[in-house]
């Protein structure tokens, strides 16, 4: 069990590291932000336009379009899904360039799946 000391660092370090990325980001302020939140179990993916502060587009396992055809498949095929649909409705809103904001996971595993589907998918980053 962790103690409390210990939380509150770890979680400093997470901000800390989360705004690290975002500072590297911030030379682009036109582009939209693809900005990725993994838990234990889903994933999910938005694309944000922060001149405005609003979600343009976003896209995840837990969406009941893409629920159904995503039991039994492993967590990076259910990210590739996702990044594909992401992609999918990015190109319907018009949106083909984006800043890609991993947070302060590493780019590896679901986030890389995601990304390359994006990616796959017609957008830029």
């Amino acid at each position: 069990m962790k103690t409390r000391e210990q939380l509150k660092r770890l979680s400093t370090r997470r901000h800390r590291k989360r705004l690290h990325v975002r500072r590297r980001l911030r030379d682009n302020i036109d582009l939209p932000r693809l900005t990725v939140f993994r838990s234990a179990k889903n994933i999910y993916g938005q694309i944000i336009d922060d001149q405005g502060g609003i979600t343009i587009v976003a896209a995840s396992s837990r969406d009941k379009s893409l629920r159904d055809g995503l039991g039994g498949k492993k967590k990076t095929d259910v990210a590739t899904e996702v990044g594909k649909v992401l992609a999918a409705r990015a190109k319907e809103k018009g949106i083909e360039r984006v800043r890609f904001d991993r947070g302060f996971y590493k780019f590896h595993g679901r986030v890389k799946a995601l990304a390359e589907a994006a990616r796959e998918g017609g957008l830029k980053f």
